[in-house]
């Protein structure tokens, strides 16, 4: 049978799981908010990143992951948060919360610095092993997340897809989605070949992506 294009990442076997599990398992911690490169905190660890846009559950995902409800805050105002979030997981890892993007009402001064800012960081950061760019299964890849996937490709940084909200849609409903998202990374370089879905609702995926983040070196 032939392999589809980026296909569906496999759940971690138990001793994948337990190193996921454990590394999520200690201290979760806010550390700064950052607004310029100048505010980085020392690039010390391996440091994963997520980034997606307005209402994409981004919030959500990492409180999930976390197992701290309240860590990551979502804003009912889409465009509140404007800082690159760190968070310390452990003593060896930081969890970056980038600002979501895709809103249509923010002055454009504002766009263009943010997206200033994020291309310093992705380009720029040594210690920076992946980004996860969150796209709803409920609407696929749309021309705003083409925008980001583009600043990754340029940016040379590997990015993998993580569908959220994936008990959202019918098992029917999926495999369409999953074409149209795989159709849409072909055509970017710098795509991880390999796709998670989550729900942060259900659980699932959350252990996949646990032990992803967890074996990253």
């Amino acid at each position: 049978m032939q392999q589809l294009p980026f296909p569906l990442a496999e759940e971690p076997d138990a001793q994948t799981a337990e190193i996921g599990r454990l590394l999520f398992a200690g201290e979760t911690e806010f550390l700064k908010g950052v607004v310029a490169m100048s505010g980085l905190p020392p690039a010390d660890r391996i440091e994963v990143c997520f980034a997606g846009r307005s209402n994409v559950g981004k919030s959500s995902l990492i409180n999930a992951l976390t197992g701290r409800k309240g860590l990551a805050r979502a804003s009912n105002t889409p465009g509140r948060t404007q800082e690159i979030n760190f968070f310390t997981v452990g003593t060896r890892h930081y969890l970056v919360d980038l600002p979501g993007y895709g809103y249509a009402n923010a002055p454009v001064a504002v766009v263009a610095k943010w997206q200033k800012l994020l291309k310093q960081y992705l380009s720029g950061r040594q210690t920076l092993r992946r980004a996860f760019v969150l796209i709803d299964a409920r609407h696929g890849v749309k021309p705003v997340d083409e925008e980001i996937l583009s600043l990754m490709d340029s940016s040379a940084l590997a990015f993998q897809v993580v569908l959220t909200k994936t008990d959202k849609i019918k098992t029917s409903e999926r495999d369409a989605v999953l074409a149209q998202v795989r159709g849409a990374l072909a055509k970017h370089p710098a795509a991880f070949p390999e796709i998670i879905l989550t729900s942060s609702e259900k659980g699932e995926g959350i252990a996949t992506l646990r032990a992803v983040i967890a074996t990253l070196v």
